[in-house]
């Protein structure tokens, strides 16, 4: 698979001064976690999930979740389980079709083995496991039943653990939860794929809903939780982990009290104002906006619980061909002593040594998300990955 492959070669070709790259289930645990993209969240009750995994693949879709969990009712479960092992049965039997990474979202630890030993066979498609309401008493459980099954079948399975519980944002014990959760994930690195952040879960401690004009950072409290996790579980020091952005909820606006967040200009360069007007009815400018901030913030990924999301996602994670240059520049081995230079784009100075992890994650994102033409803006790209 690979990020824009359901686009025409030509249509690429047209796009990218570097094209994604090709991965798989069996590729790296570090480029996996970077291409993970917009991760759609589908409840595994669908009686047609084969049929809806295939379509959204064909749509550009590369990582999907089955839920188990809060998409379902308590009641629904176990039709769920038995609904999850027949559409993997109607997956396996379709062999001539691409697939994209796939997990399934548990609630208790004792589901994992158990759905591994009822899918049998067609396990081999599973890429892994969303465990919900992660601490270190409640995940290390769930690491333990993952390792155990990884054991039992023969393949290599993910975890992916959903920060959402109240002792994360409640100051009093935040801290205390982070250094537990980073423990657990530690323990178990080689398995822990992605942190996800289940920022509905926090604003529901609080009773709080963030409007579709503002984003998860307008939210002040949540913001401080996620700045927090990404500080104590993101850096780039070797010892953090892929943090995703949070899940966006809106698809459609039916009355708005600020003005659109997308600006006239680069969408008339692209000759592309109907495409704004369909992102801001749609509820897309505060998504792409929360999507930008997710990458200012160290987030890369998003949850997605609707398709519609899923190319705002991709086009926005495409490396620029600006940050390409000045990426590559600073890499050079020549500069490994350091030193300060005068970008290419003669518009920005780069230092060497402070932007070198930049430089480095800009350099694992070009590879899965590819390198946009020179001339060539998210307007295009988003035009372009948008089904018609």
């Amino acid at each position: 698979m690979r990020h824009f492959g359901h686009l025409a070669p030509e249509v690429r070709q047209r796009l990218f001064h570097r094209e994604p790259c090709v991965f798989d289930r069996d590729s790296p645990a570090r480029l996996l976690s970077a291409a993970l993209g917009a991760t759609l969240y589908s409840p595994a009750t669908r009686p047609r999930l084969a049929d809806d995994v295939l379509k959204q693949t064909g749509r550009g879709v590369v990582s999907m979740v089955l839920c188990l969990e809060d998409s379902i009712g308590d009641e629904d479960v176990a039709a769920g389980e038995e609904n999850l092992v027949r559409q993997f049965a109607d997956l396996a039997g379709r062999t001539d079709v691409e697939l994209p990474l796939l997990f399934i979202r548990v609630r208790t630890p004792e589901q994992i083995p158990d759905l591994v030993r009822r899918l049998g066979t067609t396990a081999e498609l599973l890429s892994g496991f969303v465990f919900p309401k992660f601490t270190e008493e409640r995940g290390i459980p769930f690491l333990e039943a993952l390792s155990g099954a990884e054991a039992a079948s023969g393949r290599r399975l993910f975890g992916m653990p959903v920060l959402e519980t109240p002792e994360l944002m409640y100051r009093e014990s935040r801290v205390d939860a982070l250094e537990g959760i980073a423990r657990a994930v530690e323990k178990y690195r080689s398995r822990v794929l992605a942190l996800r952040l289940g920022v509905t879960d926090f604003c529901s401690s609080y009773g709080l809903r963030r409007a579709p004009d503002m984003t998860a950072y307008d939210v002040q409290i949540v913001a401080s939780v996620i700045a927090d996790v990404v500080n104590m579980l993101g850096r780039a020091d070797g010892t953090g982990f892929t943090v995703t952005g949070p899940v966006w909820e809106y698809f459609r606006v039916p009355e708005r009290m600020f003005k659109p967040m997308l600006r006239h200009s680069p969408f008339l360069e692209g000759q592309a104002v109907e495409l704004r007007e369909r992102l801001i009815e749609h509820a897309m400018d505060g998504l792409l906006r929360e999507i930008s901030l997710d990458h200012a913030n160290g987030l890369l990924g998003k949850t997605c619980i609707h398709p519609s999301h899923v190319p705002a996602v991709h086009a926005l994670s495409v490396v620029s061909h600006e940050e390409y240059s000045d990426a590559a520049d600073i890499l050079r081995p020549e500069r490994g002593g350091g030193g300060v230079l005068r970008s290419q784009y003669t518009n920005k100075m780069n230092e060497v040594k402070p932007h070198r992890a930049w430089a480095e994650r800009t350099m694992l994102r070009a590879d899965v998300f590819g390198v946009a033409h020179e001339d060539v803006s998210f307007v295009d790209l988003l035009a372009a990955a948008i089904p018609h």
